[in-house]
């Protein structure tokens, strides 16, 4: 099989993998190599399913040993089969790079023999881009679950960012649908990823010249909607995770049926709304202060499709408002609807030299139509007659009449077509 044949069949299995993000990492170009790192993207290609990346997105291999029954490289699954080498994608990499058609690489595998052998393909990819060619261009590489320890190490020194997918919520539905894949063997990598990039963080604090470990940090990937784990235990997943293995994000995917199988759901359509509002109550747990213990509950375990997550916990409390917008502190600030990081932190700053005026909202960056049920300026609200939650959450609803389940992705034309 030509090269071409194997990058159509190649780059088309990677298409579902979503944690491709080339971000947080700044790695300069030796005068003698290749390539750099910046934190905005260089250009963008679009691939054969309408994503738009920066990234040569690839498996090395879709010859799976697996079964797993959500997978469209499962063993069972009759498709077109195909490796690369090392060489080989060395090569494309940097014609790609060349051609100023991305700014670095996105690796992953199928388990080919065995995780140690794919793994150690797979590395020797990265080390010859780094070692060889000089390449200083971004690197993602996935790491196979059950691979030694010193194969992440490697990987870790030569990759910005590495990441290893979970792919299901629960060790439950892991043996239903992937039987041959363990909990263990998935937390295990991540958590010594999350050592060693502390520890490096450390080393480099002393020494300039230490080693970097993944300077992008770790990410990783659930499949949402292919086992019937509720929002609540998926994001108390996603909490823990990122406070106990330092992950930089947690990608939601949405299960599109691409095999044949009875133990998988029988879906009308992907899920996009529920990923979406997923990634709407991750922010809240990152960036805005929230628990997953506060944004769900047992007695309500699944996200509001109507309301985004912040706005639906607003009008369950509505003790917490209204807000006296020059009086409250940062934290209390990023409890409104309406109100982002941004621009809570420009009200922070303004009102050191006078009081927020309602005029003044709007050019702060405020979201006024959902704001103004949640805050007074100066003891003045902003709408006298709409105090209750019954009332509020009628009025949102006329605004978010108008909003629709978020489009599924367009398909263009393949780039390797």
């Amino acid at each position: 099989m030509d090269i071409q044949a194997k990058l159509q069949i190649l780059s088309g299995a990677a298409r579902y993998d979503a944690s491709c993000a080339s971000s947080g990492s700044k790695r300069e170009a030796s005068s003698s190599g290749i390539g750099n790192t910046s934190q905005s993207g260089i250009c963008h290609s679009w691939s054969d399913d309408g994503r738009c990346i920066s990234l040569l997105k690839i498996l090395l291999s879709n010859d799976c040993r697996y079964d797993c029954a959500y997978c469209v490289n499962r063993l069972s699954h009759d498709i077109p089969r195909a490796s690369f080498t090392a060489r080989e994608v060395v090569d494309l990499t940097l014609d790609f790079y060349r051609r100023n058609y991305i700014e670095g690489l996105f690796l992953s595998s199928a388990v080919m023999q065995s995780p140690d052998v794919t793994m150690e393909r797979m590395v020797r990819v990265v080390e010859a881009l780094r070692s060889e060619e000089q390449f200083g261009g971004y690197i993602h590489l996935k790491i196979i679950p059950g691979c030694s320890s010193e194969l992440v190490r490697k990987a870790g020194l030569y990759a910005d960012r590495i990441s290893v997918n979970i792919e299901l919520p629960s060790q439950v539905s892991l043996q239903r649908l992937a039987p041959q894949k363990s909990k263990a063997a998935i937390l295990e990598p991540m958590k010594l990823i999350g050592q060693q990039i502390n520890t490096s963080l450390v080393e480099r604090s002393a020494s300039r010249k230490a080693p970097r470990f993944a300077p992008a940090g770790q990410s990783t990937q659930m499949i949402i909607g292919a086992s019937p784990e509720t929002d609540l235990q998926i994001l108390r997943l996603s909490q823990g995770l990122y406070k106990k293995m330092q992950l930089k994000r947690v990608y939601y995917s949405a299960y599109m049926p691409v095999t044949n199988d009875n133990r998988l759901p029988v879906l009308a359509a992907p899920p996009l709304l529920r990923e979406h509002r997923l990634y709407q109550a991750d922010w809240l747990l990152r960036f805005y202060g929230f628990s997953a213990q506060e944004i769900l509950s047992d007695d309500l375990p699944n996200l509001d499709e109507t309301f985004d997550p912040k706005t639906a916990w607003a009008l369950r409390h509505p003790e917490f408002y209204p807000v006296e917008i020059n009086r409250a502190d940062y934290n209390t600030l990023l409890r409104v609807p309406g109100i982002g990081v941004t621009s809570a932190k420009r009200i922070i700053a303004a009102r050191r030299f006078s009081a927020i005026t309602p005029e003044g909202m709007k050019k702060i960056g405020v979201v006024m139509k959902r704001a103004k049920y949640f805050i007074t300026t100066s003891g003045r609200r902003f709408e006298q007659s709409i105090r209750t939650p019954e009332r509020i959450r009628q009025q949102l609803l006329l605004v978010e009449s108008n909003v629709v389940e978020p489009p599924r992705q367009l398909v263009f034309p393949g780039l390797y077509a």
